[in-house]
């Protein structure tokens, strides 16, 4: 589905840059993930859709995964989620017709679960991240940029795994070399700034704690191949800054994303990327959960709260 690109008064005016929002929050199933899930299954030949698909996922991918097999009438979907997923992705999970196993209390741990499942059962994986079909499909969202917003001086995109930033950097290179491509993980899980820095992929990453658990772990030995060439920057923030960032978004766009989705514009606000010009800011998913968002409004340093 083609999402909005719309531009931000408020936060214009707050950072002093021309501010796009990709609002990929508004992607089906609330995130980018269905577009990579749905390539990656299209490119299956019908006798390897039959042996059933397999993914592992911090939630989004899962909700992907899912939506693009009902879409594609596939059935046999087997999908590991880690246990401490946010409540609202698990329960929209519930609504679809597969068989949802809950393993680990992070991303690679369900991750292990489903390939020691692919190995015995011959099923096909469908990667996260580290497949060209699914960055490839990701890669949707950067075109629709290119075409719905011209001329731009950056984009700003999560990192997570890498497939979003790396299928993002395909597209809008093509279309306007000139144009930066700043990719921006947790700080709690710089893997996407550290294998860059060393030259080589680190996957698996072994992460401190993060709200943003759709940017914890790895970064993808396909998405490092790409961004090495084609993303000009990874930045980091901390969890403070995607806390606030979460809520500048509430008070200028009445927007609620999740800390995955909010990394690109707590770069922006708190100055990690030089953003100058027309810069387009992914909102990469706004599943969040009731109790997450509880947790980041009582946050005392909020300018919108008042203690008792």
């Amino acid at each position: 589905m083609r999402t909005p690109l719309t531009p931000s008064a408020l936060l214009r005016e707050t950072t002093g840059s021309d501010i796009w929002l990709k609002q990929e929050n508004r992607q089906h199933t609330g995130s980018f993930k269905p577009r990579g899930a749905l390539n990656k299954i299209l490119s299956l030949s019908p006798a390897e859709r039959s042996r059933g698909i397999v993914a592992a996922s911090a939630g989004n991918h899962a909700l992907g995964v899912a939506f693009a097999s009902q879409v594609m009438g596939v059935n046999g979907v087997r999908i590991y989620v880690q246990r401490n997923a946010a409540r609202a992705k698990i329960h929209k999970l519930s609504t679809y017709p597969v068989e949802v196993h809950l393993v680990g209390d992070t991303f690679e741990e369900a991750q292990q679960a489903a390939l020691a499942h692919v190995r015995a059962s011959g099923a096909c994986y469908v990667s996260a991240y580290d497949d060209p079909a699914v960055i490839a499909g990701q890669g949707t969202c950067g075109l629709e940029i290119v075409e719905q917003v011209g001329d731009f001086d950056a984009v700003v995109a999560p990192v997570g795994g890498g497939a979003l930033v790396s299928g993002i950097a395909l597209a809008v290179k093509d279309a306007n070399p000139a144009a930066r491509v700043i990719g921006v993980n947790a700080a709690a899980s710089p893997s996407a700034l550290l294998s860059l820095r060393g030259g080589a992929a680190i996957d698996p990453y072994d992460h401190e704690p993060t709200l943003a658990h759709g940017l914890a772990g790895g970064f993808g030995r396909v998405p490092f191949t790409i961004a090495r060439q084609l993303v000009d920057d990874i930045v980091l923030v901390s969890e403070d800054e995607l806390k606030r960032a979460m809520m500048a978004l509430i008070d200028a766009e009445q927007l609620l994303i999740e800390a995955s989705g909010a990394a690109g514009l707590a770069a922006v606000l708190f100055g990690k990327v030089y953003a100058r010009g027309k810069v387009v800011v992914v909102l990469s998913g706004g599943n969040i959960d009731v109790p997450t968002l509880r947790q980041i409004l009582k946050d005392p340093e909020h300018p919108g709260h008042e203690s008792s």
